[in-house]
């Protein structure tokens, strides 16, 4: 073969196979962009955390991994509606983004992700040392409720926080089980069942649902039609 017609033939073949990596690197910048793209959809515009299905993924994660010290946690913003009412929802809203953004911050030192859950409610999986879970929450509340200044106001929140420590429910690791306990949980705290700080039971996390949700719920006494 003329050394020519070898030497093109190499060229090509060099050609192609230089080719093959750089398919491989726009393929992969694409599917970076899409998964980031799907990301940004998935979370809340508002404060910028993923929603519910994101939550029990990563609960479902952590309960494989760390159950020991897995920790749920459902945070209500208490008296949002009064804010809304007299303040205005662009105050109303901008007190969800913040408690969100400090939600998250926590949550992510900690090894966990938050989340909103829709309206005021936001949930959190997170890793604690069990016998630093009362001094963690109590820290959480102060940085929930810490005054913010907006619009000319200054706000103090108010949060109801309620939690479902994984090692105290031994029979269950399903998310939407120990989601359910946490939200029982905060229930009993923003009506003064119980005090701050207080850790779900199996009866919280097995309470029977109304329709669908959690007793107490606007709704919930409803009949079914």
């Amino acid at each position: 073969m003329p050394a020519a017609t070898l030497l093109r033939q190499r060229s090509r073949t060099l050609i192609a196979a230089a080719a093959v990596p750089l398919a491989l690197a726009v393929l992969l910048a694409d599917d970076v962009r899409v998964r980031r793209q799907l990301d940004t959809a998935r979370r809340d515009p508002l404060a910028g955390l993923p929603g519910r299905d994101t939550l029990k993924a990563h609960t479902e994660r952590l309960a494989r991994t760390h159950r020991e010290h897995l920790h749920v946690l459902v945070a209500d913003a208490d008296g949002l509606k009064t804010v809304n009412d007299t303040l205005g929802h662009d105050i109303g809203d901008t007190l969800i983004a913040t408690i969100g953004r400090r939600l998250g911050a926590w949550a992510t030192a900690r090894g966990g992700l938050a989340a909103r859950l829709g309206g005021d409610e936001f949930g959190a999986a997170l890793l604690l040392p069990p016998a630093a879970t009362t001094q963690e929450l109590a820290r959480l509340r102060d940085l929930l409720e810490q005054p913010l200044d907006i619009g000319g106001h200054t706000l103090r929140p108010a949060v109801s926080i309620g939690t479902a420590r994984a090692a105290d429910l031994p029979d269950t690791t399903e998310p939407a089980r120990l989601l359910r306990g946490a939200d029982m949980a905060m229930y009993r705290v923003k009506t003064r069942q119980q005090q701050p700080g207080y850790l779900a039971t199996r009866h919280d996390a097995y309470t029977p649902t109304v329709h669908g949700r959690r007793p107490g719920r606007p709704g919930t006494h409803l009949p079914v039609g």
